[in-house]
């Protein structure tokens, strides 16, 4: 395209972002002091490219997810973040409390763009501080694990016979003394060869909360999401039934945003999915704008906005760079 092709499509997309209705040629000729003839063939021209085109109901056009992709990545100029200061956001996520500061994070993203927010949570440590076995019937014993930053998690181990209180009681000092402070995947390579020195029956009930254990701990990643019920004042999405029930299958079964997420956070930097355009946006309606964020230099997790194609994108973006660099400042500082 040359740079006349380039400012139209810009200029286009910029009013339908904003207007919600098709850009006609008349409406270009204006601004671009040029007749509408000649904005006619450079937007059939664009439209040849697949970068706009007609709904069925206007002579105006609308751009495609090629259009916006286009647009996001070589013709949009971000602006610096003027609806909240970044001091004002610092406010807001608490160095002392990582949960809470994910999910406020979350909260400040709905907040600030009106689109739903979202926080893939850190993995927790597979590392344990102290674990506990309490009876609960035959065969059945409770297994409780505590993480160096308290967080605990119960699980039911099924066993094979039935303990008294005092052997429980011994095998949880006997982890506790030898293995305090290390992960399980540890425990379980030291087990391997300190198991033959424990009796059999001791050694199974070892295995079992080794395994139930590491289980406990990978299960800890999550999707916080806050203002999804904002998209319902979208009208692109709202006017379709259809677009709301896969919007809300989406947040609920939250399967596609965990992969989203996951692949967002092994890249640098804000990245920006368009639905058709992306294959892991489920939804052609819908733009997820996501940046990493970590702790100590280390990513742990992703942040973003949900919203429709049809978003500001140049004010969004700086409120996700932001917000993930603010929150990495605060889990960086978080004692613990």
């Amino acid at each position: 395209m040359d740079d006349r092709a380039r400012s139209l499509l810009t200029a286009l997309i910029e009013r339908y972002i904003a207007e919600g209705q098709p850009v006609g040629s008349r409406t270009l000729s204006k601004i671009f002091d040029l007749s509408p003839a000649t904005i006619r063939n450079v937007m059939a021209d664009l439209e040849e490219l697949g970068l706009i085109h007609s709904p069925h109901t206007s002579a105006g056009r609308v751009p495609t997810p090629r259009g916006y992709r286009m647009f996001v990545d070589t013709l949009l100029a971000a602006r610096p973040l003027e609806v909240v200061p970044p001091s004002e956001i610092r406010t807001l996520l608490p160095a002392s409390e990582p949960t809470r500061a994910v999910n406020a994070a979350a909260a400040l993203l709905s907040n600030l763009t009106q689109f739903a927010g979202v926080v893939l949570t850190p993995k927790r440590t597979q590392i344990f501080r102290q674990i506990e076995f309490i009876r609960l019937s035959d065969k059945r014993v409770l297994l409780i694990i505590v993480t160096p930053d308290g967080d605990v998690q119960n699980r039911i181990l099924f066993v094979s016979r039935d303990y008294s209180d005092q052997e429980l009681l011994e095998a949880g000092n006997f982890f506790n003394v030898h293995f305090a402070g290390k992960s399980f995947d540890a425990v379980r390579r030291t087990l391997a060869t300190e198991l033959a020195q424990l009796r059999d029956d001791i050694s199974r009930l070892m295995q079992a909360a080794v395994e139930a254990g590491t289980e406990a701990l990978e299960d800890g990643e999550a999707v916080v999401i806050s203002g999804e019920r904002k998209l319902l004042d979208v009208t692109d999405i709202a006017s379709d039934m259809d677009r709301l029930r896969k919007m809300f299958a989406l947040f609920e079964k939250k399967t596609d945003l965990l992969q989203l997420l996951d692949v967002s956070s092994r890249a640098q930097g804000v990245q920006i999915y368009i639905g058709g355009d992306s294959r892991l946006v489920p939804m052609e309606d819908l733009s997820v704008i996501t940046a990493p964020y970590g702790v100590d230099g280390r990513v742990v997790g992703t942040l973003g906005v949900i919203g429709p194609t049809r978003m500001a994108y140049e004010r969004v973006i700086p409120i996700v760079d932001i917000t993930a660099r603010l929150l990495s400042n605060a889990l960086s500082q978080n004692p613990s």
